[in-house]
């Protein structure tokens, strides 16, 4: 006969529910991870963006060179508002210089045996007359600079002066006596260049140069003074023979004013 085994004795209210909240537990456990489409994302801050902090900066610096622009451009068409005006009303018209006579005391050009060196010596004597066309304007002058150069080969011949004065409206201001003269030595290229002029059949060419600084009046305004130079060309003259002077042809003399800016170190 064979050993009966007894069954096992289980309790199964207790095994039952362990069992039972065992699977609820590993149920709930899976279903907290599921996704649900209706619930909300979690918050995630953005990161800082600096850039935001430069705009309204920029902001104020494209304001201000607007607002600088626009006030630049009021100014300047105000300008030439007023420019426009005071032209319409004042006609204002360039001064005129004349050369009205020029005597050729001495011009002479000598050169030594050896042909080394060369010296020129030459006295000249001009008459002058300043006008001012104008109505309601008046030129300060300062002293003028006076040159004499042959127009052939723009040598220079002689220099001398002309004191300040004040060419009132409508006003001819004329000047006797004016001494240009010189006395120095000449290299060889200068002599080579002076000496045909000087042998000339119908007289020497001559051009007369006046540097100055004048500032314009017109009421109670005045301007700053600029620089100008009165060219006069179209003189003819001869040499000398004897003690007595030689006057110049001047009928064909013109003069005119042109203004000499300075820019750094030249000068236009």
């Amino acid at each position: 006969m064979s050993d009966k085994v007894p069954p096992t004795k289980t309790n199964g209210g207790t095994g039952g529910a362990a069992a039972t909240k065992t699977a609820a537990t590993n149920g709930g456990t899976k279903a907290s991870h599921l996704y649900n489409p209706t619930s909300r994302p979690p918050y995630r801050p953005k990161p800082y963006n600096r850039r935001h902090d430069n705009r309204p900066r920029r902001n104020y610096c494209c304001c201000f060179c607007c607002w600088s622009i626009l006030v630049i451009l009021l100014l300047v068409l105000l300008g030439a508002m007023t420019g426009t005006a005071l032209y319409v009303l004042y006609r204002p018209q360039r001064p005129s210089f004349t050369v009205a006579s020029l005597r050729i005391h001495r011009l002479n050009l000598t050169t030594a045996a050896n042909s080394s060196s060369s010296h020129l010596s030459t006295l000249f004597n001009l008459t002058l007359s300043s006008r001012n066309p104008n109505s309601y304007l008046s030129f300060s002058y300062d002293p003028f600079v006076v040159s004499c150069v042959s127009s052939g080969s723009d040598v220079f011949v002689g220099n001398g002066a002309l004191p300040a004065f004040v060419s009132e409206s409508k006003n001819e201001t004329i000047f006797k006596g004016v001494v240009v003269r010189t006395s120095s030595d000449l290299d060889v290229d200068t002599v080579k260049s002076l000496r045909p002029d000087l042998k000339k059949k119908n007289g020497v060419s001559l051009k007369v140069e006046m540097d100055t600084r004048v500032m314009v009046k017109m009421g109670g305004l005045k301007s700053k003074k600029v620089g100008i130079r009165v060219t006069c060309d179209g003189i003819r003259g001869a040499i000398p023979k004897g003690k007595s002077p030689s006057l110049a042809n001047v009928s064909a003399a013109q003069c005119k004013v042109d203004l000499r800016i300075k820019i750094w170190k030249w000068t236009f």
